[in-house]
């Protein structure tokens, strides 16, 4: 039986929620809410006719069903509530000509938004707009973060860029930006001055973060999190489950790290009144909180100095566009930078402000390099070289080519050859794939492995002869075929490097052999492809 204690907490999708008065407001789909609050978030759509559908919900779901197994309408709300979803769609025909009032009564009681979706709509349209909401908002949201971007790194290039980016970073958010001591002192600021209580939050604040700000160090996560637009005080309806809070020394909630986050994604669940993002019991990368309806944030710069915000209210991008605005005044504040600090910094304004990679890599040594990626638990591995990005339980290093990567424990590495700067997108692949070999091998570390016979092979008329070959398999099938492939046709070792359930490998296999018309158990049609897909990834640098 399934277990039926309250579902881990998800990992959100890197799209913002869409504000189910957006969902009511589509004419077209004719929904119309009767009962339960009307400001929850949706972040999916999910469909279920069973009559306990708590094990199978992630929290923030729109539920939709037609009560074909509605025995006790009380007993049925209380366990969707129970798991997060965000609201309940409720479609009136074929069971019921009408939502049964104690249905009403039990989303009322339990502040389950509910909806009544018409015979004429259906649960598929229903989805299909909140996806194209969710898209329509992340587009507008990147939008924004790229144009905020564009706008910061223009600043740091003017007549004091320390200003100047604090007065645009207050501009894009719509506040108050400062920088500040560890002390609470404002080195500089612009925007409307806060009130003492305010002011008071932004202290307290600071003095989470500050601990950990005598060091130099990656700004916070740029993934906006996810209470962005949800109300001061605490998580909408709809919000993922809290992991549970760990207290600073000064009282104040610092948010941990979401268990099992997959590699590459870095997670912020809600985050209440003076919740932390970063690491507990202070010296928190970023800090959070709200006073007299301002939300007020902190991040750790190097110096010690931290950014300070206060504004009225959170739109999807602020924080991305706040992170980027602590690494350029991280670079910008440092006191005193050793010639190797001052090229890389020189690297990044310059590729900010739009040079490729070609132009600003010198500053960086003359080469070559090599990539390694990483996925583990514990301190980061000790590659050599400061030029890390780190994220959760993923690490992604550039280590100059003639230094030893040897193993760490608790981590398993995948290491690219030895590449160029025009070389480093195939050896950032490289690696890609030789940490995934290494995880579903079971070994701690892995090297990419020369291309031997295939080596002799003409690279553009291979090139030419594998894009015709594979042309029928989408990004998604071609990226399995490899893994399988390389795998040995092995499914649960395959399943375990592409992170999906040992079928969908047998799916997509079995539609590769079709749209390729060729037998994959046949040796030689193995040999051909695995020469055609190593052959694209070199010749392309794409083979994901």
């Amino acid at each position: 039986m399934p277990d039926q204690t309250a579902p881990p907490a998800p990992t959100t999708p890197p799209t913002p929620p869409v504000a189910l008065a957006a969902l009511l407001a589509r004419a077209d789909l004719g929904l119309r809410q009767l009962a339960g609050p009307p400001d929850a978030s949706i972040r999916w759509v999910h469909t279920s006719e069973m009559a306990d559908p708590f094990p199978y919900l992630l929290g923030g779901e729109l539920l939709m069903t037609a009560g074909v197994q509605l025995p006790d309408p009380e007993v049925y709300v209380a366990r969707v509530a129970a798991a997060g979803a965000a609201a309940l769609g409720f479609g009136v025909a074929p069971v019921y000509d009408a939502v049964p009032p104690a249905l009403v009564e039990a989303c009322a009681r339990h502040g389950l938004p509910l909806l009544e979706v018409p015979p004429q709509t259906t649960f598929s349209g229903v989805a299909r707009a909140v996806w194209l909401l969710m898209a329509r908002a992340r587009e507008d949201e990147l939008r924004r973060v790229n144009e905020g971007q564009r706008a910061l790194a223009t600043a740091a290039a003017r007549p004091e860029p320390v200003g100047a980016v604090l007065r645009v970073l207050a501009g894009r958010v719509g506040g108050w930006a400062a920088l500040v001591t560890p002390a609470g002192s404002v080195l500089d600021a612009t925007g409307p001055e806060p009130s003492d209580a305010v002011g008071a939050g932004v202290r307290r604040l600071v003095r989470v973060v500050a601990p950990s700000a005598d060091l130099p160090r990656p700004a916070p996560s740029r993934r906006p999190p996810v209470d962005d637009t949800s109300t001061a005080g605490g998580p909408a309806r709809g919000s993922a489950p809290d992991p549970g809070p760990q207290k600073t020394p000064e009282g104040l909630e610092c948010a941990p790290e979401a268990p099992g986050a997959p590699a590459g994604r870095h997670p912020e669940h809600p985050s209440p009144e003076g919740r932390g993002k970063g690491r507990g019991g202070g010296g928190a990368l970023t800090a959070s909180d709200t006073v007299a309806g301002t939300h007020l944030t902190t991040y750790a710069l190097a110096g010690p100095r931290v950014l300070a915000l206060a504004t009225p209210h959170r739109a999807p991008g602020d924080h991305t566009i706040a992170g980027v605005a602590a690494v350029l005044l991280t670079l910008l504040t440092a006191e005193q930078q050793g010639a190797d600090e001052a090229a890389r910094s020189a690297a990044l304004v310059r590729m900010m402000l739009g040079a490729t990679p070609e132009e600003a890599g010198p500053l960086l040594g003359p080469g070559p390099w090599t990539v390694v990626h990483g996925r583990g638990q514990g301190p980061a591995p000790e590659l050599g070289t400061p030029l890390v990005e780190a994220a959760g339980q993923h690490v992604r290093a550039l280590v100059p080519a003639g230094r030893e990567i040897a193993p760490h424990p608790g981590w398993t590495l995948g290491v690219s050859a030895p590449a160029a700067l025009d070389g480093l997108a195939v050896a950032d692949t490289q690696a890609a794939r030789a940490l995934e070999r290494a995880e579903a091998t079971r070994v701690t570390l892995a090297r990419h492995r020369p291309a031997g016979f295939g080596g002799l092979v003409d690279p553009g008329e291979a090139a030419a002869y594998a894009r015709e070959l594979l042309a029928p398999l989408t990004e998604t099938l071609r990226t399995t075929l490899r893994t399988w492939l390389s795998l040995h046709g092995s499914w649960d070792r395959s399943a375990v490097a592409l992170g999906v359930h040992r079928n969908t490998v047998r799916q997509r296999i079995g539609r590769c052999a079709a749209l390729l018309g060729s037998d994959l158990d046949d040796m030689d049609v193995r040999t051909e492809l695995w020469l055609a897909l190593r052959s694209a990834e070199s010749h392309s640098g794409q083979c994901r």
